[in-house]
């Protein structure tokens, strides 16, 4: 069966927006393309916070814009009709006399949601929305699920055991427990490839006196995400590597509120009332879109049981431990089975 030519570019658009993914925030991804009589004649993407809108960048990749009064543009999301950092797309696409405009998704963001599409059909416009709506929506999940709910995109992440375990049983000959790695070093490469993509990433206490974890990039190219860690009593030793200021970091706690400098922040929260919403509360009033949960077992378990997730990255090793520390319980949507070598990567969500 022949594809619809208004799916095929769209589809052009989500991928030249996921050039953008981990680089645009707060900003929502965004890809563009222009055609005429049937050829690509302009297309561009939102690189990055700041700069120039996929439309801005599509339009100026006209050779001769002459062509572009009988042009269609495809645009995975609707056109801004707001001045920020940048002026409006819909004033410009109006000024270049574009006016065939398909659009796979409407803005969320209270500052557009609809104003844009109306904007362009009082000029003239001949507009199309909803081409490939389903897949524009998850490409922008982490962007509409901050506008529409208030909080950031939810993403638990553990491994476990063929045996359903995500620790042993076993300690040192000073009765000190130890971590032993569960996966390979691909599902590592993977990790860090999540973590690349999204703005924060949050462990608790246990995990950060035991693991020690840097939760930064060594085996994959990007930004650090923030990094977020409870410690309710602040007993996490000096010499950790979440506490070297080398990333900014910040330390939910019950005892005070302090910047000790621009990578090390103190928030105090009050750990009798439900701690999971108080954090996203707070990753949302500094406008962080994306969160990871990475453990250990309590702090996943507590998202779990307040249902603030969205979606769940479970790898499985080629080990078994017969006993230790269960991993958490999830009820979800199996959305993807990904074999990683001799591991394995499921992905739930949250429906």
């Amino acid at each position: 069966m022949k594809k619809d030519l208004n799916e095929f570019y769209m589809e052009r658009c989500i991928r030249l927006a996921l050039n953008g993914l981990g680089r645009t925030y707060p900003n929502p991804l965004v890809g563009c393309v222009i055609v005429h009589n049937g050829k690509i004649i302009g297309e561009g993407w939102h690189q990055k916070a700041g700069e120039p809108h996929a439309e801005v960048n599509a339009i100026n990749s006209v050779k001769d814009e002459s062509l572009l009064p009988e042009s269609t543009l495809y645009v995975n999301l609707e056109p801004c009709s707001h001045r920020g950092r940048t002026p409006p797309c819909s004033d410009l696409i109006v000024r270049k006399k574009i006016k065939n405009v398909v659009i796979g998704s409407v803005d969320y963001n209270s500052q557009v949601y609809g104003k844009g599409i109306d904007h362009l059909k009082k000029h003239g416009c001949n507009v199309i929305v909803g081409i490939k709506e389903k897949e524009c929506y998850e490409l922008n999940k982490r962007f509409f699920t901050f506008h529409k709910k208030k909080r950031p995109y939810i993403i638990l992440k553990w491994a476990e055991t063929r045996d359903g375990f995500i620790f042993p049983d076993k300690k040192d000959e000073e009765g000190v427990a130890k971590p032993v790695w569960i996966t390979n070093k691909y599902s590592l490469q993977k990790v860090h490839q999540l973590r690349a993509n999204e703005q924060s990433i949050l462990v608790g206490f246990n995990t950060a006196k035991i693991d020690n974890p840097r939760l930064n990039l060594r085996d994959y190219f990007g930004k650090d995400p923030l990094r977020l860690l409870i410690d309710k009593n602040l007993k996490t030793s000096a010499d950790s590597y979440l506490l070297d200021r080398k990333t900014k970091t910040v330390v939910f706690n019950a005892i005070k509120d302090k910047n000790i400098d621009k990578n090390l922040i103190y928030i105090k929260l009050d750990f009798s009332e439900d701690v999971p919403r108080q954090i996203v509360k707070y990753l949302y009033e500094q406008e962080i879109q994306s969160l990871i949960v990475e453990g250990g077992a309590v702090t996943l378990q507590s998202f779990i049981e307040e249902g603030l997730w969205d979606e769940a990255w479970i790898f499985t090793g080629d080990v078994s431990f017969q006993k230790g520390l269960k991993a958490p319980v999830l009820e979800g949507n199996l959305k993807e089975r990904i074999p990683i070598v001799n591991d394995e990567l499921r992905i739930y969500t949250n429906d």
